[in-house]
C-alpha cells in the first residue's frame, strides 16, 4: 500500500516529466531525468522536512538532474548563428513607441499569481512554451525554471550576455502574446 509521500511522487511525476520534457526537448532523456529525480527523493525521503511542498522540493532536485544532464549533452556548444537567427526584434518593433513606450499597454491580467496556481493555465503556458522555437524555449527556461545565471546560460550555450538578453525578451513578449490570446483574453470574455 502507497503512503502519502508515495503518492504525492505519483501525482507530481506529470507535472516533472512536463518540465524536464520543455527544457530538454528530449522525451527519452527527459523520462530519464525524472526517473532520476524520483529515485533521489525516495533515498533522500528522511531529508523532506516539510518546510516547503513535495512539488517545490522535487522540482528542486529535477533543475539539479536537469541542470547534469545538460552538461553531459551539451558537449558542443550551440551555433550562435543559429540562435542569432532567433533573435531577430524587428517582429516587436510595432509595439513601441519611438520613446519606449507601449503603442498599446499590456491588457490587465487579473491576479496573475492565482492563475499560476490553475491547471488550465498551466495547460496554456505549456501550449505556449511549446510554440516557441526550440533554443529560444531553452534559454527561456534555463533562466526562469532552472533559475541559472546569465553566465551560466552563456557559458553553456557559447553566446553572449547580449544576445542571451535578446532572446529572453524575444521569448517573453512571444509567451505575453500567446498567453493574452489564448488564456487572458478569452477569460475576459468569460
Amino acid at each position: 500500500m502507497l503512503d502519502d509521500f508515495d503518492n504525492a511522487l505519483t501525482q507530481n511525476r506529470s507535472y516533472l516529466l512536463r518540465v524536464a520534457r520543455l527544457q530538454l526537448r528530449d522525451v527519452a532523456l527527459a523520462e530519464d531525468v525524472v526517473q532520476d529525480t524520483l529515485a533521489a527523493a525516495l533515498a533522500a525521503r528522511a531529508s523532506f522536512t516539510g518546510k516547503s511542498t513535495i512539488k517545490t522540493w522535487l522540482t528542486g532536485i529535477l533543475k539539479h538532474k536537469i541542470v547534469d544532464a545538460i552538461r553531459r549533452k551539451q558537449r558542443e556548444p550551440v551555433a550562435a548563428s543559429t540562435l542569432t537567427e532567433e533573435a531577430d526584434l524587428e517582429d516587436f518593433e510595432g509595439l513601441f513607441r519611438d520613446n519606449g513606450a507601449w503603442q498599446a499597454p499590456p491588457s490587465d491580467w487579473g491576479d496573475p499569481e492565482r492563475a499560476l496556481a490553475q491547471q488550465e493555465f498551466m495547460s496554456i503556458m505549456d501550449f505556449c512554451l511549446e510554440k516557441l522555437p526550440p533554443k529560444t524555449a531553452r534559454v527561456f527556461m534555463m533562466r526562469e525554471v532552472m533559475e541559472l545565471t546569465s553566465e551560466e546560460i552563456c557559458k553553456e550555450l557559447a553566446i553572449s550576455a547580449n544576445n542571451l538578453w535578446v532572446i529572453l525578451y524575444r521569448a517573453r513578449m512571444s509567451l505575453r502574446e500567446c498567453l493574452e490570446i489564448n488564456w487572458f483574453s478569452g477569460r475576459a470574455q468569460g
